[in-house]
């Protein structure tokens, strides 16, 4: 069976592409994904079996070979950090819920702040 890695894959549309070891690319759709798998990561090393179609080559019975490691959990801030993080965000959201409380509407500049941090956080979390 030939061997590459994925250079792209779109989950949302159930399709991406292959780069064979030897060259050259596959298209894979969902269909061929193993069961239980819902999405391939770039850089994955997968093994597959290939077929004519009508636009080309493409993928049957994919099998995953070995996942590449996770670029977010090398570069993610410690717990320590992220305990700090949360606890200033809490205040800061908790602040901002009283304002709404008594009808106030934050500032533009308060809530930008507030967007900018939840976006940080959300960035640090991987599912």
């Amino acid at each position: 069976m030939p061997t590459g890695k994925v250079r792209f894959y779109d989950a949302a549309k159930g399709f991406g592409f292959l780069t064979r070891d030897g060259g050259g690319d596959v298209y894979v759709n969902a269909s061929a994904l193993p069961a239980g798998t819902t999405t391939l990561k770039p850089g994955q090393k997968v093994e597959f079996g290939v077929v004519e179609g009508r636009r080309g080559e493409q993928a049957l019975s994919l099998q995953l070979i070995e996942t590449p490691p996770s670029l977010s959990k090398a570069t993610r801030k410690s717990a320590d950090q992220m305990a700090v993080i949360c606890e200033d965000l809490i205040k800061m959201l908790d602040h901002m819920g009283n304002g709404y409380r008594h009808g106030r509407y934050p500032d533009a500049r308060t809530g930008a702040k507030v967007a900018k941090m939840l976006r940080a956080v959300a960035d640090e979390l991987e599912l």
